[in-house]
């Protein structure tokens, strides 16, 4: 038979029992105040809504300091961008006038383009042709023979930057992971090797500055090119569709082509650049003297990503969706017979009955207000586009008031947990105004973080 304690051994087992409990609930304890201090926040919406650019603006409110550590690295991202959208014009250039064809100038207009369906790219225009004046065709040609060296670097940079990530489809671009920064800049804030680290960064830097020398040298052609009747002709008639950054690196070329230049705040909102599966970004925010730590999650939004969503559903404080109103006239890259506005409604519809997501604050930006006007002025016509939309006038008002009628119907219907929306119209490149909205935000989703726990 086991030997008994004595009395003294009891008392000596009861206490280290009860220390052991004690430090249990200290150790439950600290978790607990822990995650009463965590915010974490989703941010969703499909690819191109304007979720990394709200991160940007997140971090730049709340965490400045960090976006100036990371400056150096998105000098390269605005050369390729620069790179990208000079190419797309040289390619209309060439549909358009035949520039490209043959060593003849062409004389006549060629037969009309057909429509791109992503609303992205280039011969995206009507079907008609305005009538090209003669006298640009041996400008064209000439800028175009200029600037064909500096296209020509555009995989180039896109594949080192990509660090070796490629997409399948055949898409070419700049694709890059979480910490896609530590292979540009010196900072060590990843995980990365220091082998893998130093090599990418050496070949990188050697690209980049061939591009930047290389823009320095013609950056006289790519203004005349950018202001040249003949591209803006195209661009008036929408049979040039550039992607949304172009207009301003372009008009900006002579400041970025500067030996000494650095992206500004602005050149860094801007930035069209896709990032593969999910980042975090934390960020400290003090609220009432205590410090919350707000953990914000940017996913990928193209349809082949979303996948990568659910796991980062459990316990989340709120959901910031972005659907970008002004994409009306575009259609999805991976279906192109999904109109960009539906799919956002689909996602939407999807986030709502989402019982994972039921507890979560639901924040809707209604995004990309300031190009939503840009085309509505331009005479380009909703219901070309969404049948429903019928004879309503094409003012921004009732296209803004139309696309917010139908979000709020998908939240009344939809919404399983039939919690609050809030709801914001919004142009994540004005930096004041997204700023106002992202104090209101938050205050929202603190007010229910601390509902949620038991403080308010």
């Amino acid at each position: 038979m086991p030997k008994r304690r004595t009395p003294a051994e009891e008392e000596e087992a009861v206490r280290v029992s009860n220390a052991i409990d004690e430090e249990l609930r200290r150790e439950r304890e600290v978790l607990r105040r822990r995650r009463t201090k965590d915010v974490k926040v989703m941010l969703l919406g499909q690819a191109e809504s304007g979720k990394s650019t709200l991160q940007k603006q997140f971090q730049l409110y709340y965490s400045s300091k960090t976006l100036d550590d990371e400056r150096p690295s998105w000098r390269p991202i605005v050369y390729f961008n620069i790179l990208k959208a000079i190419r797309m014009i040289l390619d209309e250039l060439d549909w358009q006038y035949g520039l490209g064809a043959s060593g003849d100038l062409p004389t006549l207009p060629l037969a009309p383009s057909t429509s791109d369906t992503s609303g992205s790219g280039s011969h995206s225009g009507s079907s008609t042709r305005s009538q090209p004046d003669p006298t640009w065709f041996p400008e064209l040609a000439l800028l175009r023979s200029k600037l064909l060296p500096l296209v020509a670097s555009e995989d180039a940079l896109a594949a080192e930057l990509s660090g070796g990530i490629s997409v399948s489809g055949g898409r070419t671009g700049v694709y890059v992971r979480s910490g896609w920064q530590a292979l540009i800049s010196g900072a060590r804030a990843w995980p990365l090797s220091d082998n893998y680290r130093t090599t990418m960064t050496a070949r990188q830097s050697a690209v980049a500055n061939i591009v930047a020398t290389t823009l320095a040298a013609v950056q006289d052609e790519i203004a005349l090119l950018w202001w040249h009747p003949g591209v803006q002709s195209l661009l008036k008639g929408n049979k040039l569709r550039l992607e949304e950054y172009a207009a301003f690196f372009l008009a900006n070329i002579r400041r970025i082509a500067q030996a000494e230049y650095l992206p500004s705040n602005e050149d860094i909102l801007h930035v069209r650049l896709q990032t593969i599966g999910v980042t975090e970004h934390a960020f400290d925010i003090n609220l009432g003297g205590t410090q919350y730590n707000w953990l914000l999650y940017d996913v990928g939004g193209a349809r082949g990503q979303r996948h990568a969503w659910v796991p980062y559903f459990d316990d989340a404080t709120a959901i910031i969706f972005l659907a970008p109103i002004s994409a009306f006239d575009q259609y999805l890259e991976e279906d192109p017979r999904t109109n960009r506005i539906d799919d956002s409604l689909q996602l939407f519809t999807q986030i709502c009955t989402n019982k994972l997501l039921s507890n979560a604050a639901l924040v809707l930006m209604l995004n990309k207000t300031d190009l939503l006007r840009q085309k509505l002025q331009a005479g380009i016509k909703v219901r070309k586009f969404i049948s429903s939309y019928g004879d309503r006038p094409n003012s921004y008002e009732e296209v803004s008031e139309y696309f917010r009628a139908h979000f709020i119907q998908v939240h009344r219907r939809k919404d399983i947990s039939h919690r609050p929306l809030y709801l914001h119209f919004t142009s994540m490149l004005d930096i004041k105004a997204t700023q106002s909205i992202i104090i209101n935000v938050g205050e929202a989703i603190m007010r229910q973080h601390l509902t949620k726990i038991g403080l308010a």
